[in-house]
């Protein structure tokens, strides 16, 4: 028993270890009016910000990106994007590359404004600062068997299951 409970343990060690870093030139501790929404009662220029990564895992076939907000006042935060099946080759993304200018084979999934590809920030007025967390995922497969439309959720979970390293950004925003 003792065996098995720190086999699962190194083996967590060697999945969560190494340098794998997410970087961007466009974010800083604050988002801007050219991250922030268009529409939603927002008027921002809803460009998606250049992000870049760094020293992923060794056997990483794929990537994926997600930008979350866990303080939208839904009782379940808020997914501003999600694109999966970014290929091996591919370490960034440029600014405004959302839906324009994306690696071939990549998806962009519906968001929770109900449209694919980046939705920028919309908090709402006069809330307390929103945490947007920017995350890229090392994945162990190739493509991920999901389509635009495909449900949040079931995205998350085909994320989660074949990530073998993550890093993250976190920028505020406020209205």
């Amino acid at each position: 028993m003792i065996k098995t409970v720190l086999g699962i343990m190194a083996a967590t060690v060697v999945v969560t270890a190494g340098n794998f870093t997410l970087k961007s030139n466009d974010l800083e501790g604050q988002l801007t009016k050219v991250q922030e929404f268009s529409g939603f009662g927002c008027n921002g220029q809803n460009l998606s910000p250049q992000l870049r990564w760094e020293d992923a895992p060794e056997g990483s076939k794929s990537f994926a990106v997600t930008m979350y907000d866990p303080d939208a006042p839904t009782g379940s935060g808020w997914w501003h994007w999600m694109v999966v099946n970014i290929p091996a080759k591919v370490h960034r993304l440029d600014t405004g590359a959302s839906l324009k200018d994306m690696p071939k084979g990549a998806v962009e999934i519906i968001n929770d404004y109900g449209k694919p590809g980046f939705g920028g920030a919309c908090p709402p007025k006069g809330d307390k600062p929103h945490r947007y967390i920017f995350t890229v995922y090392a994945l162990d497969v190739e493509s991920l068997p999901v389509k635009a439309e495909t449900n949040r959720p079931i995205v998350g979970f085909q994320i989660n299951a074949h990530t073998i390293g993550k890093a993250s950004i976190i920028s505020y925003y406020v209205r």
